[in-house]
């Protein structure tokens, strides 16, 4: 075991230590409120994030599509040379 040199002791006595909350008749209450205020401004900050890039997505996918179909014929049905149709016979 390694020994703490004593000026490190000393030093460790000189900083102050902080109390976790302080003693009053609402601390816990207080501290369950700024806890519950925190996660949900990371919620909202998350979510907001995931909305942008939702959002940003689709911006990238419909611009995608609009290139798509600027660059490949307007009607697939109308180029496509059509089959000639077959005579029907009718018996009598």
């Amino acid at each position: 075991m390694t020994a703490v040199p004593s000026s490190a002791r000393q030093e460790a006595h000189l900083t102050p230590r902080k109390r976790s909350a302080p003693r009053s008749p609402n601390a816990l209450s207080e501290a369950w409120e700024i806890r519950t205020q925190q996660v949900k401004a990371e919620s909202a900050a998350a979510n907001a994030a995931s909305d942008a890039k939702s959002a940003r997505l689709k911006a990238l996918r419909l611009e995608k599509e609009r290139e798509e179909a600027l660059a490949s014929p307007k009607d697939d049905k109308a180029s496509a040379p059509k089959k000639p149709r077959m005579k029907r016979f009718v018996v009598k």
